[in-house]
């Protein structure tokens, strides 16, 4: 199981569920954040927090905490030349 705090940057993953229960859940999924969504990592701050993302066509900064509790799986990869 692999959670969004687990992708290296330029990866594109699609979320397969949401581990958070009540108000935390409930905010992330009015983030845009759902099942079935298309996620691409941009940039992870230098300690890790917070991870920057590119969701349903808008920029959003996630904590790692709350990256931890969206389980994905990873979609492709940006080769590095």
């Amino acid at each position: 199981m692999q959670t969004l705090r687990d992708i290296p940057c330029g990866a594109t993953v699609k979320v397969t569920r949401l581990t958070g229960e009540g108000s935390v859940k409930r905010r992330i999924m009015d983030m845009g954040i759902t099942k079935g969504t298309s996620v691409f990592v941009r940039k992870t701050a230098p300690l890790g927090d917070p991870v920057e993302v590119t969701v349903r066509g808008y920029e959003l900064s996630l904590r790692k905490a709350d990256a931890e509790m969206i389980v994905v799986d990873r979609v492709n990869e940006r080769k590095e030349m």
